[in-house]
């Protein structure tokens, strides 16, 4: 009768650690270079470098993604509630830069924006377990990721993981 109770207890504690959130980003991840609007490489510990002491929402997209694009007024909208100390990130698993700065254009995607270069299973990817897009994810003041991933811009967790930050 105790292994029969112990079997559920294991099988929630196992649950539990798998979606356990990650508060770092890897290294290969970290050390990954990716393209800016002006052509220029650099590297993802960079660019997050280049924000510390402000909350950085990153948003994972591509101009192809039609969840990407069909999230983008939301993204939008957190950015007219969000705008203090808050840096919005856009990496972009298009295939090309042409694409890239097309998407950019045509749904009037504000914010900073670099490329991914070697696409959702490239380095970048892998090191943040990218199996969806969009992927939203929160950097807060110190570096630390406090939201690790979220698939909908209005996703609940997203809201009020910024409103924490404020």
């Amino acid at each position: 009768m105790k292994k029969l109770l112990l079997l559920p207890i294991l099988l929630l504690a196992f649950i539990a650690t798998s979606h356990a959130q990650e508060t770092t980003f890897e290294t290969a991840g970290l050390e990954n270079k990716m393209i800016a609007l002006d052509g220029k490489e650099i590297a993802f510990k960079d660019i997050l470098q280049k924000h510390k002491g402000k909350t950085i929402v990153i948003d994972v997209w591509a101009s192809w993604c039609p969840d990407c694009i069909k999230g983008m007024p939301k993204v939008k909208e957190l950015q007219e509630e969000f705008q203090k100390n808050t840096v919005y990130l856009f990496l972009s698993m298009d295939k090309n830069a042409d694409a890239w700065k097309k998407g950019i254009e045509k749904y009037e995607v504000k914010g900073e924006h670099y490329l991914v270069t070697d696409g959702m299973k490239g380095i970048f990817g892998k090191s943040i377990k990218l199996d969806w897009i969009p992927r939203y994810m929160i950097v807060d003041k110190k570096g630390k990721i406090v939201l690790y991933k979220a698939i909908v811009a209005d996703d609940e967790k997203l809201i009020t993981t910024l409103k924490n930050l404020k």
